[in-house]
């Protein structure tokens, strides 16, 4: 049940994708950050995938990695920037406005406030753990990428983003999960072979988007 959804929830996730694109630069903008919020919301619930326990929020990785390279190929890499930039400073919002919607005294009919603390008292571990993550992860592949000077620049790039990508889910699972999932290891694991699927199927899906979307750009 579970395998079956998460595919449906991928098509639906890069059809959305393709249709942001059809409306321009700002849409896809937008909904690329759009994913980055959901992400961090959607984390902390884990589910059984193919005898794994994992969260629920791979889809969400999957639809920003998607649009930041779709947002690159159509519009360059410093529209991918502004992107990421964008993505930072929802979730920063984001964060923020939780902890604000946290700290309002519930009324004695109300019977929402602990869903609400279970789904947003994570988010500032999960955000420090996200900006941890992203400035360690920058800084060792741009030195890991200068060590393999002697390979082609496709290896070079393939190998790079393979272990930048692998550190990447390692150091967020253990900075931002560790101590509230079930299984540390899982997550990892079937996290960093999403991620690599994604980047197999990155050139499938850019040569698509041109098909549908070409002539709208």
């Amino acid at each position: 049940m579970n395998e079956s959804l998460f595919l449906l929830h991928v098509f639906l996730v890069i059809g959305f994708a393709l249709g942001a694109l059809r409306l321009g630069k700002e849409a896809l903008t937008t909904w690329v950050a759009l994913q980055a919020v959901l992400a961090n919301l959607f984390v902390i619930k884990q589910m059984s995938f193919f005898g794994f326990t994992v969260t629920c929020s791979d889809v969400f990785a999957i639809g920003s990695i998607a649009g930041l390279n779709l947002l690159q190929e159509y519009f360059g890499k410093d529209s991918a920037k502004r992107a990421a930039l964008v993505c930072f400073c929802s979730m920063i919002f984001f964060g923020v406005m939780g902890q604000i919607h946290l700290l309002y005294a519930p009324s004695p009919e109300d019977a929402t406030q602990a869903a609400f603390f279970t789904i947003l008292a994570p988010t500032p571990r999960l955000l420090l753990a996200s900006f941890a993550t992203f400035f360690i992860v920058q800084q060792i592949d741009v030195r890991f990428y200068s060590l393999l000077k002697k390979y082609s620049v496709a290896a070079r790039g393939a190998v790079a983003l393979c272990v930048s990508q692998l550190l990447d889910t390692a150091l967020f699972s253990a900075l931002g999960l560790y101590g509230m999932v079930a299984s540390l290891s899982d997550i990892i694991i079937v996290s960093f072979l999403v991620k690599l699927a994604i980047i197999a199927c990155m050139s499938p899906l850019t040569a698509l988007s041109k098909k549908i979307v070409h002539h709208e750009i």
